[in-house]
Order: C-alpha cells, then sequence, then structure tokens
C-alpha cells in the first residue's frame, strides 16, 4: 500500500479538484479538507472520496464554482443553499457566516440545504473551536438510497446521518470534538474494508435478507443490506432526529421515497454556534470544564495500554502519527484515485509522481 505525506496527497488531490474546473480557491479548500479528514484518521471521508466525486461531477451532481447562497436572514437564524456545489467549500462559507453572526448577537443558528457531500463535519465544529466558540450540528444525506436500518427493522431506511458537538478548551485542557455518525459504524469505513479485503466486527452488518453478517460485500459494490443504528433505539433516535432537523429543518431534501434519487450525495445541516462567553463567566468556565476532563480521564483503564480518552483526541493522536509517518492509501483507493484522474485528462504518471515527490 503506497504511503504518502500529506502535503504530496493534497498536491495530488488539488491536481485532480482544479481539473473538474474548480478555481484554485475551492480546490484548495476540498484538498485541505480531505487530507485533513486522512490525517485525523478518519480515512472513510479523505481522499478516498475524490472517485465518487468525480463520477458525480461527470454526471452533473456537484456543480464547481457554487458559493453559499444566501436564502434566508432572521438575524440569529441564517439559511443557505448549497446549489450542488463542492460541500466543503459551501459548508465552510455558511459555517463562517454564522459565526460572524455569533460574534456580533452571541449565537446563531443556521442550516444549509442541498450541498453536494460536505465530508467530515467535525471540520465545522473544529471552525468554531478555532475561534473560541461551540457548536451543534445534525446532517442528513439524500440523493441516494438508505443504507443504515431502524432498530429492530431488517432493511434501510435512513443513512449515516452524523452529530457533531464542539466546545473550546479551556484551562489548559485540550477542546473537545465529537463527531460521530448514527450508524454503528460509517459507510465510508465499510468502504474501506472492502477495498482492503477485510471483514467488519459482528453486529454492524445486516445481509439482504436482515440477517447480521461480517461480510462488507453487502454494502458496495451495491448495496444490498444495512448497518445498523449504533446503541439500537439510541443511535436510531438521533439519526431520525438529525433527518428532521438537517433534511426538514433547512428545506432541504429527506430519505423518504419521494425524493428523487440520481445517485449522489447531497447533504443538508442544522447547525447552533455559540459564543460560550456568554454564558459563563470564562474562569468559571476554564476552572471546571479542565476539572471535568481530568476527572474524567483519571478513570483507572480496563486495558492498562489504552488509557482513558475524551472526544477530540483519537484526532490528535492520529495526526500527530500521520504527519510524521504518511498516510496509508489501499491499494484498491489508490488505484480508483488515479483512474479518476485520468477520466479528467490527467497523465497517470505525473500524479504517481506527484504523490511520490519529496518536500
Amino acid at each position: 500500500m503506497p504511503v504518502i505525506a500529506a502535503a504530496n496527497l493534497k498536491r495530488l488531490t488539488l491536481a485532480v479538484i482544479e481539473a473538474t474546473g474548480s478555481a484554485p480557491e475551492e480546490s484548495e479548500i476540498v484538498a485541505d479538507h480531505l487530507v485533513m479528514a486522512n490525517l485525523t484518521g478518519h480515512d472513510s471521508h479523505g481522499v478516498g472520496m475524490i472517485p465518487r466525486y468525480i463520477d458525480n461531477f461527470r454526471n452533473g451532481l456537484v456543480k464547481p464554482n457554487r458559493p453559499a447562497r444566501k436564502i434566508n436572514d432572521l438575524g440569529a437564524i441564517l439559511q443557505f443553499d448549497g446549489d450542488k456545489g463542492y460541500g466543503q467549500r459551501v459548508a465552510k462559507e455558511a459555517m463562517q457566516a454564522a459565526i460572524d453572526r455569533a460574534r456580533e448577537l452571541g449565537v446563531c443558528l443556521y442550516t444549509l440545504s442541498n450541498a453536494h457531500h460536505v465530508g467530515r463535519i467535525g471540520a465545522y465544529g473544529q471552525q468554531a473551536i478555532d475561534t473560541g466558540f461551540s457548536s451543534i450540528h445534525f446532517v442528513n444525506v439524500a440523493d441516494h438510497g438508505p443504507s443504515v436500518a431502524p432498530y429492530s427493522g431488517g432493511e434501510a431506511r435512513l443513512v449515516t446521518n452524523p452529530v457533531c458537538i464542539a466546545v473550546p478548551g479551556a484551562g489548559g485542557a485540550d477542546s473537545l470534538l465529537l463527531d460521530m455518525a448514527t450508524s454503528s459504524v460509517a459507510l465510508g469505513k465499510v468502504r474501506v474494508a472492502y477495498n482492503k479485503g477485510l471483514t467488519v466486527e459482528k453486529g454492524l452488518l445486516l445481509d439482504p435478507d436482515g440477517v447480521p453478517t461480517t461480510d462488507p460485500g453487502v454494502m458496495f459494490p451495491e448495496l444490498t443490506g444495512a448497518i445498523t443504528p449504533f446503541g439500537k433505539y439510541k443511535g436510531y433516535g438521533l439519526a431520525l432526529m438529525s433527518e428532521i432537523l438537517g433534511g426538514v429543518m433547512s428545506g432541504g431534501k429527506t430519505i423518504q421515497p419521494g425524493t428523487e434519487r440520481l445517485n449522489g450525495i447531497i447533504n443538508s445541516m442544522f447547525g447552533v454556534v455559540f459564543d460560550p462567553a456568554k454564558l459563563v463567566d470564562p474562569d468559571h468556565f476554564a476552572y471546571e470544564f479542565k476539572a471535568t476532563i481530568d476527572y474524567v480521564k483519571s478513570a483507572k483503564p480496563q486495558d492498562p495500554e489504552a488509557p482513558v480518552m475524551v472526544a477530540g483526541d483519537p484526532e490528535r493522536k492520529a495526526t500527530k502519527a500521520r504527519l510524521a509517518d504518511g498516510i496509508d492509501i489501499d491499494a484498491t483507493t489508490w488505484t480508483e484515485i488515479l483512474d479518476a484522474g485520468v477520466s479528467l485528462g490527467l497523465d497517470r504518471d505525473a500524479l504517481a509522481a506527484q504523490a511520490a515527490a519529496s518536500g
């Protein structure tokens, strides 16, 4: 499997995204986002998405150079339409507008509808953290068939509908960034297992008859089975709420069969951004935040080699390691990425050389 330095992987990704006609600034946003997903350990939302993006581009399901379009402004409420633009761009722009409004008012509720795949939702939580703000996000997925079964269901009716909650660090403690699918596993992680020829853990997947299986082949290359919700009815409940908040409240599309399905990836998002300093004295926040994190982490671990962590720790650990050692790309995904570039008129050897270049 290729092991590629992050800077080189970004250089390759930039070349492919620019070949779809994206302006340099937009390509930079998309490439940064995808490579950062790999760096943080979320390969399911990293450069392995490039082949799907290029398929969607050829089919007119992602539109380069579309900004987030404001469709409603009620002060503390902002609403945007992504017009099928690259999700990483339109979501970043909508989030920045919400941050700017929260800086003015203390809080902003915002929605984004009709965006092409927005990628790793944690990136928008990090965007809030970087300005000292907190955020909450609910996201749904449309434009393709369902992949996640409802609790007690034997076939898919929902999608992985992520939830993200971000809190800035204080008192010397690192920030908290909870970014999770409401399914027992992200669909992209099943794709990674399929590409590597691996099985998945028990309890994650159902076959077409609703019987538990460890074979990722029930989801790829054709989706015939289903992923289970995490935590039984709890994950199912959150997934349904993400569908309603992200899809319905944004004025966007939902997974119900009356919605057109063109086999693209359309995300809609419901978010709240707020300034913690408007809620609690900063000194109190810093003391209680740090004391709480320290107390939780002081728990005796079940495995001495695996100490207690909090949301955000695994990503920080992965980023440090992958910046030092490079990013593993499985052979199937690597071939698919190069094929995607070639389909846009790029030279395969030149792309591979970019990834292998030093510096």
